[in-house]
């Protein structure tokens, strides 16, 4: 197959490929952790070495991502957060890092307490004012941005290809979390962004059974190759057996997104009207304050993830919790299942966040069932 097939072709037969040695359509798990090598005068010749090395089970679920991505290369790693490390630890000690204020919880603490003792400095900018990202460039120049667009949970919206204009004049690398928007919505590496990482884990994979990340590279060059020798050397790598079930999700992705977008348009709206709603933060609403640029660089959806803010304060946000039947209270984004959960109670009562938000994940349920279970939940409140 070319590139003349869609993306949701193209996702939804993996590339096309199977496994060649039996010829089966589905693609094969390769669990062995060393490989024969073949000896002449002249030494060992080139093939497989070590499975921490290079597995063959990673490479057509990576060969798929970089064509979703519009990149020149991607790797896999045993978790979301392994790729904020690895592309964290290809910068040069002394690095000074701006990170988006409202973005992923575990990134910004990896930053503020452990990023130190790397000898690398981090600022924060408020994620949808340029303004502010140019006052932060101004006070300490940066040798990467990192972007998180829409913000978690409170969903701002980051303008990539205006933070890559600011950017680039200064040398400072791009760096874009995809993992909300996935590359289904949303391609950083075409807005000018250097790597995209994200939480494979989510919407790549998409029914609540893996852990694991990745990282697309815009680039073959030295940082790349430092990139891979990190994942080898550093044991970043995710099992065979994992990566068979992220190729598996990989192909429904695009149905899996649009469903969900859907569903959380719908709900988004519903809430937006309820009486027991003080506020909706989803860039899918007109109202929105992101909503024009999310338009402007998402396509065929702005995603299944919204928050809202239940009237009554933090108890009645938790009684929503304690009502819902149909959701599941838990921590995570981008399965199949539709999630609550009240953030504060996961980030802490001195998070930035209102104490009367709910964090939803939209699955791809009946978008009826899930507005009832909410209506049935602010009843009364």
């Amino acid at each position: 197959m070319t590139h003349s097939f869609s993306d949701e072709t193209l996702a939804a037969q993996s590339l096309g490929l199977g496994d060649p040695t039996t010829g089966g359509i589905v693609a094969g798990i390769h669990p062995a952790v060393t490989y024969q090598r073949t000896v002449t005068d002249d030494g060992y010749q080139a093939g497989l070495l070590y499975a921490r090395d290079e597995n063959p089970s990673f490479h057509q679920a990576e060969a798929l991502l970089t064509q979703l991505e519009r990149g020149a290369d991607s790797i896999v790693v045993s978790s979301g957060m392994a790729a904020y490390s690895l592309l964290l630890l290809m910068m040069p000690k002394g690095s000074h890092i701006l990170a988006p204020k409202t973005a992923f919880l575990t990134f910004g603490r990896w930053l503020r307490e452990l990023a130190p003792r790397w000898g690398y400095t981090a600022d924060f900018y408020e994620n949808d004012s340029l303004e502010d990202l140019q006052a932060k460039i101004t006070a300490q120049t940066p040798q990467a941005i990192w972007i998180e667009t829409p913000g978690n949970p409170l969903w701002p919206v980051t303008d990539i290809a205006a933070v890559v204009a600011i950017a680039k004049p200064i040398g400072a690398k791009v760096i874009v979390d995809n993992t909300v928007p996935s590359p289904a919505l949303t391609k950083p590496l075409t807005l000018g962004a250097d790597y995209v990482m994200q939480s494979a884990t989510k919407y790549l994979n998409g029914h609540h059974d893996v852990v694991m990340g990745a990282i697309t590279t815009a680039a073959k060059n030295d940082e790349w190759t430092l990139v891979r020798r990190l994942r080898k050397d550093i044991g970043a790598v995710p099992s065979p057996f994992d990566v068979w079930l992220l190729l598996r999700g990989m192909q429904t992705l695009h149905l899996r997104v649009r469903a969900a977008s859907a569903n959380a348009l719908a709900l988004a709206e519903f809430l937006e009207k309820h009486p027991a709603v003080e506020a909706v933060q989803y860039v899918g609403l007109p109202s929105d304050k992101g909503h024009a640029i999310a338009k402007k660089q998402m396509t065929g959806g702005f995603g299944g993830m919204f928050s809202f803010q239940v009237k009554g304060g933090r108890a009645a946000a938790l009684t929503v919790c304690q009502r819902v039947k149909l959701f599941k209270v838990a921590t995570s984004i981008g399965g199949t299942i539709s999630l609550i959960e009240h953030r504060v109670s996961i980030e802490g009562e001195d998070a930035p966040i209102p104490k009367n938000l709910l964090r939803v994940s939209v699955g791809i349920e009946d978008s009826a069932d899930l507005i009832a279970d909410l209506e049935q939940s602010l009843a009364g409140l």
